[in-house]
């Protein structure tokens, strides 16, 4: 018997993929994880640099091992022992061949809605590396920009902040206090909705739940 959910994650992922074409962004479903890493294989060439921002899913899918013991060149920052080696890599990977992230959710109509702290990743996002890898779980799908803020206020923030150690409200309370203190998560809301770069942005959507 087939599984009405996988049916129903592929009927709205094949909606998504044609909003996102016409965004000038690529659009992909994978049923699984090990799907998504056997995608990526085939897209991303030997010997490119890869880098990527804070992401759980990045990790998750396998995706991240499967680079890691590839021909790849791994820019990481968390191998840095200094400030300025933290710094110095950030920048290598604004000139990465290929930038992994998830995003924090995405709507029916296509449009990446994310926030972020340190925002090296959006950073990574908007301008830099030659191709851009978003990897996400159906999971993340809502009806529009207004309901992703409210996801990620709710479902993505407080999880994030527990993981982090950030000392905001998220953390200490389990929801959003709209707050201005050092650990703010939120310091930049970010929504794409067109690339003038075709192709630059791949998006891959899949029939998991992966991430915060």
């Amino acid at each position: 018997m087939e599984n009405p959910r996988m049916i129903a994650f592929a009927q709205t992922a094949k909606t998504i993929i044609k909003q996102l074409e016409r965004r000038n962004m690529e659009g992909y479903f994978c049923e699984t994880s090990a799907d998504a890493v056997e995608l990526v294989r085939k897209l991303v060439p030997a010997g490119a640099s890869i880098a990527w921002g804070g992401t759980q899913t990045f990790g998750e899918t396998g995706v991240k091992s499967m680079l890691e013991a590839g021909d790849y060149r791994m820019f990481d920052r968390s191998k840095a022992t200094t400030p300025e080696q933290t710094h110095e890599t950030i920048l290598q990977q604004l000139a990465s061949d290929c930038f992994f992230m998830s995003a924090n959710a995405i709507t029916r109509k296509g449009e990446l809605v994310n926030i972020d702290g340190n925002s090296n990743r959006l950073a990574c996002l908007l301008y830099g590396p030659r191709e851009v890898f978003v990897l996400v779980g159906m999971n993340k799908v809502v009806e529009d920009v207004d309901a992703g803020i409210k996801r990620i206020h709710t479902m993505a923030c407080p999880p994030n902040a527990a993981r982090l150690h950030t000392d905001t409200p998220c953390e200490r309370t389990g929801t959003c206090g709209n707050c201005h203190e050092p650990g703010c998560m939120c310091c930049n809301v970010v929504v794409t909705r067109h690339s003038r770069e075709t192709g630059r942005i791949k998006v891959i959507l899949i029939a998991e739940d992966l991430g915060f």
